[in-house]
């Protein structure tokens, strides 16, 4: 099967190959002989029906510095190639929503991956409201008196922004910590969302477990371990990457959100799992191919590119 595939991504001169998902997942479509073209969020455009984007040849080579070779620029309909790789980056905000719609006009015509309503409908931190058995204590709100409250019944908490990434924005508040109050008119200035209150969990100093879904099937698993004195673990925090193995307790909670994902066409997942808690549903861009790769001698794009072979192959 020969496909053409559009990859929507952010500036393709400032990734890192090494780190980057999009550019493994790029270099297996190329390998298996597909067409690929590249475009930035800004050349998309709906016009006159069509949904067009001013995109360019791309081919891709693992040498860093000398990583990719665009060509001359063209009107492309996107309805006219097989796949979209909706792959650019978070914030999650209305120009990311936007173009979740535009791409709704041609999906599943075109298979989108993932599917845009589904992922404008789920958002990384609220798609876990869906799972409440699996996730720790939370609330979400902009009232004071409801933080607190939270506060004096878990006393050690973490404050996130609803729509941030890569653990931007993430506070740890200690129960001697007196800087709520102020925490929050900083929160309340920043963010016009309500924000996320979470019980803290001491596991996090053991490692946050990223999960990799391959249509709603687990793929493989990195554990992300905090430097000193870093309350995130996130890779883009400076989080170590080390192996890790599933749990009785990540398979539990895979098997549940599994389904859900599969059925909503979320073909690549990636989950954040601190000790036995869902913390994250990631279905945006996740990230976390070539750190399970290096370490457990995967290849995860493989598996993906399978999944979406099948999706077309079954639509034709």
């Amino acid at each position: 099967m020969t496909l053409s595939v559009a990859i929507q991504m952010d500036p393709i001169e400032g990734i890192d190959i090494a780190a980057d998902s999009t550019f493994a997942m790029a270099l297996e479509a190329q390998q298996r002989g597909h067409t690929l073209f590249y475009y930035q969020t800004r050349q998309l455009a709906y016009r006159e029906g069509r949904l067009m984007a001013s995109a360019r040849p791309l081919a891709v080579r693992p040498l860093k510095g000398d990583h990719f070779t665009l060509g001359a620029a063209e009107e492309l309909d996107l309805s006219t190639v097989d796949v979209v790789l909706m792959r650019q980056d978070p914030p999650f905000n209305m120009a990311y929503i936007t173009a979740t719609h535009l791409l709704e006009l041609i999906h599943p015509r075109t298979l989108v991956v993932n599917d845009p309503a589904q992922v404008r409908n789920s958002p990384e931190k609220l798609f876990i409201m869906r799972f409440p058995d699996l996730i720790p204590p939370t609330l979400i709100t902009v009232d004071r008196d409801e933080i607190l409250a939270f506060r004096a019944q878990h006393r050690d908490i973490i404050l996130k922004p609803l729509f941030g990434n890569g653990g931007a924005g993430v506070i740890h508040l200690k129960p001697e910590d007196d800087n709520l109050s102020s925490l929050l008119e900083m929160f309340a200035q920043l963010y016009p969302e309500p924000i996320m209150v979470q019980r803290y969990l001491p596991e996090i100093r053991d490692g946050d477990k990223r999960i990799l879904l391959v249509d709603g099937e687990p793929a493989g698993a990195v554990n992300r371990v905090a430097r000193q004195g870093e309350a995130r673990a996130n890779f883009h925090a400076g989080g170590r990457a080390e192996r890790t193995e599933l749990s009785d307790r990540d398979r539990e909670i895979c098997a549940a959100i599994g389904p859900v994902l599969r059925e909503a066409g979320m073909i690549f997942v990636g989950i954040d799992v601190i000790g036995s808690y869902l913390t994250e549903i990631n279905v945006t861009s996740p990230t976390g191919i070539h750190e399970i790769n290096r370490l457990d001698g995967t290849r995860i794009e493989a598996r993906i590119w399978d999944a979406i072979e099948a999706r077309r192959q079954g639509a034709r």
